[in-house]
């Protein structure tokens, strides 16, 4: 893979119109507004670009955290860190609420969640759903390739979620790729690598898809519910009759506090038809590979200096989120750069700047994966569909947990696992291209049609 930078190589003179115009370097800010694209500064190569496209993951970051109006726009009479607020990507489509039984049809973008009869009598929160026997509410909490839960140092369950902006949501209802049929439709007349999503578009001041996947964990009696952006949660529990599908678990709903401890961001930029791939994480996660023995002194959210357990193993099954488990002793595969470092501190100063006592200040981004070799106009070669992905390797300790590494096809690349997500076709196996989401392989039959298993 070549990622070297020429005339006619990666992001070279040859390929600098698909960008920004180039801009020198800016100092980091504070804004409500999502970036559209990246902005490259000259001279081009493959570490700065690498430092513009992590400029714009941390610009992203900011925007989605802003505190929100209660239709969902930014507050912009409030700065971002003043006091611990609901954010503007909080208030996203949920996949459970895109996806529907039988292939419904959404409800409108500003209607309310519907809740599961366990959860209606408790006080109101943002659901989580944990492990249950279908794959569509399992998908909702376990990582890429099923590898297993993440517990916490109490013994507690991560809860994640994945929601989109409503770009994503109406390009999903406007071309009618919640059900089955409505895919099958949409790209039967499409060409082999068609974009599905919209991308941003600077001159019409347009922001393009965005997905967010987050990471939650329940806040118990030792946890400083202060050091993380937190909410009010009905952690769900589907409840599970058949031993095929996992142990014997009664429904259940708990309102609990969690606390945010990692964010995917996904963005479809003119730049970036793969998308641009952005990571974040809380600093007390995970020490890293390299941090000696004796400064690993914590403490940690996912790891225990004087546990004797396996390190990034999955737990033992069976997996059950109703009763305490051992808790997950995990550490970073890969180091953050010296760059990246320097960045984020820069970005949590100023935040600190806003308030001392931020909640965001205590996050950081781990890396940024974007396309070094992009198409114009947001297409995807069919010669090169993955745009050649640089860095190779990202992996977020809280969401791709046991596939860290730089193992090619073992280990976490975003780009070239979701390079692999198909949509519903009538052909077994699935292998129609869903424009790198396998959220769609989560739509239902409407009944009009039978598609093969």
């Amino acid at each position: 893979m070549r990622l070297e930078v020429s005339r006619h190589g990666p992001f070279g003179c040859a390929l600098l119109g698909v960008l920004l115009a180039p801009a020198a370097s800016a100092a980091p800010s504070l804004s409500p507004q999502i970036p559209f694209d990246v902005t490259v500064t000259q001279p081009v190569s493959l570490s700065s670009l690498q430092a513009n496209f992590d400029d714009l993951s941390w610009q992203t970051f900011i925007a989605l955290s802003w505190p929100a109006l209660d239709n969902g726009n930014p507050d912009t009479g409030t700065p971002i860190g003043k006091q611990d607020a609901a954010t503007v990507w909080e208030s996203w489509k949920e996949s459970y609420q895109i996806f529907r039984a039988k292939g419904q049809a959404p409800l409108p973008w500003g209607a309310p969640a519907t809740l599961p009869e366990a959860c209606k009598s408790l006080k109101p929160g943002r659901l989580l759903q944990q492990m249950g026997k279908v794959p569509d509410v399992l998908d909702e909490f376990i990582q890429p390739f099923e590898s297993g839960p993440l517990v916490d140092q109490n013994g507690s369950y991560t809860r994640n979620e994945i929601v989109v902006n409503q770009s994503m949501f109406n390009d999903i209802v406007d071309n009618g790729l919640y059900s089955i049929e409505g895919q099958q439709a949409f790209f039967a007349a499409k060409p082999t690598n068609a974009v599905a999503f919209s991308c941003g578009i600077t001159e019409k001041k347009q922001v393009g898809a965005l997905m967010v996947k987050a990471s939650w964990k329940v806040l118990g009696p030792n946890d400083r519910a202060q050091d993380f952006h937190t909410v009010d949660a009905l952690v769900y529990t589907p409840g599970n009759n058949d031993p095929s599908h996992g142990p014997i678990v009664e429904e259940s709903c708990r309102a609990e506090p969690v606390g945010l401890v990692g964010l995917h961001i996904v963005h479809k930029t003119n730049s970036a038809a793969q998308w641009v791939w952005s990571t974040f994480e809380h600093v007390n996660n995970v020490p890293e590979k390299t941090t000696p023995m004796a400064q690993r002194t914590g403490p940690y959210l996912f790891y225990n200096a004087a546990s004797k357990s396996d390190i990034n193993q999955p737990p033992p099954r069976p997996w059950n989120p109703a009763v305490k488990a051992t808790p997950s002793q995990i550490v970073r595969d890969i180091p953050l750069s010296d760059a990246t470092k320097t960045l984020n501190a820069s970005y949590q100063a100023l935040l600190r700047t806003v308030n001392p006592q931020s909640v965001w200040a205590n996050y950081q981004l781990i890396s940024t994966q974007w396309p070094s070799d992009p198409q114009p106009n947001c297409q995807i070669s069919a010669a090169n569909p993955l745009g050649n992905p640089a860095p190779l390797f990202l992996a977020n300790a809280t969401l791709e947990t046991y596939i860290q590494g730089a193992t090619p096809q073992a280990s976490s690349s975003c780009m070239a696992c979701h390079g692999n997500a198909a949509t519903h076709v009538t052909e077994s196996p699935r292998t129609s291209f869903a424009d790198f989401t396998y959220l769609l392989e989560r739509a239902q039959s409407t009944g009009a049609t039978r598609s093969q298993p």
